[in-house]
């Protein structure tokens, strides 16, 4: 079983990613990776998530990119 980094709340200092070690898995290694994340909390799995995505688009966690409001615009219907 490969040696997983502990992960821990958003808000803590994680480990970088290595983006160029992946490798393919059979379906048991991949079952065992389902195992491994149900025994996980929830908060755990989201803190996961936040962390991937974070690391994919390249920004901090501790401060997100913000969403450009000027894209989107609300008008009223007159009915």
């Amino acid at each position: 079983m490969p040696n997983r980094a502990k992960i821990q709340s958003p808000t803590s200092a994680l480990p970088r990613m290595d983006r160029s070690k992946f490798k393919m898995q059979t379906l048991e290694e991949a079952d065992q990776q389902l195992d491994f994340w149900i025994t996980k909390s929830p908060v755990e799995r989201l803190a996961a998530a936040a962390y991937l995505i974070s690391t994919a688009w390249g920004f901090d966690m501790k401060k997100p990119p913000h969403m450009d409001k000027s894209a989107f615009s609300m008008h009223k219907h007159n009915c």
